[in-house]
């Protein structure tokens, strides 16, 4: 049950993250260069939920 809890948390963690690092793809628009997009993506919080999500996700697939 704890992975199952572990994979959704994961999941929804990894979701949130992604849709605010896309969302930012608008900042390329306004002029923004690409080094500076990623600097200020890995900045972000949402960057660490994506990449924690993806830990949890890891973790509750893995065998014992």
């Amino acid at each position: 049950m704890l992975r199952i809890v572990m994979l959704l948390i994961g999941y929804i963690l990894s979701v949130i993250g992604l849709f605010f690092i896309f969302l930012y793809l608008n900042l390329l628009a306004i002029g923004y260069s690409f080094f500076e997009f990623v600097y200020f993506i890995i900045r972000s919080i949402y960057c660490d939920l994506f990449f924690v999500g993806v830990i949890l996700i890891i973790l509750s697939l893995r065998r014992k």
